[in-house]
């Protein structure tokens, strides 16, 4: 007996599903190695104004001193809606590998806008930006959706994909 893939080829559709995940996320759970153990947190998740997923963290966080010994990472967006089963929604997973950024006033102010609470704690000497270079992302746009998408496939309409897509 043969077993059909239960990945999908990508398309277009799966393509903007995916960007709009992204692009809409205002949290995800992060995913990263702790001791050699997974661990997974909720950051709160923007986009760098070309685009690619953006948190702030403390270095008083364990997320934090994990990403700086060892920066491959996954991000988890999509949340349940407020009716039916969570696991009809759609969900991406991001593999990517986190770049802790420069603090300047544009990144500031363009975190703030989609994060204004953010503004009690962004100036903190403790607190970065931190910028994730997408590799990957496993998409599943809802029962039976499951899509593989590229670095490629991920980056916003009328960007170039990553360096090293």
């Amino acid at each position: 007996m043969t077993k059909t893939d239960p990945i999908r080829p990508t398309d277009d559709e799966a393509r903007r599903l995916a960007r709009e995940l992204i692009d809409s996320a205002r949290f995800a759970a992060l995913a990263v190695l702790v001791d050699a153990r997974p661990f997974v947190t909720r950051v709160a998740l923007g986009t760098t104004p070309d685009g690619a997923p953006l948190t702030l963290v403390s270095d008083l966080s364990a997320h934090t001193r994990a990403l700086r010994a060892a920066p491959q990472a996954s991000l988890l967006v999509g949340e349940p809606g407020d009716k039916g089963d969570p696991l009809t929604h759609p969900r991406l997973t991001l593999d990517c590998t986190a770049r802790f950024l420069a603090k300047d006033d544009a990144l500031r102010t363009h975190y703030l806008a989609t994060h204004p609470k953010a503004k009690l704690y962004i100036d903190f000497a403790d607190f970065n930006f931190v910028g994730f270079e997408v590799e990957a992302g496993h998409l599943n746009g809802g029962f039976g959706k499951a899509f593989r998408l590229t670095a490629a496939d991920l980056a916003p309409t009328g960007q170039p994909p990553a360096p090293g897509a």
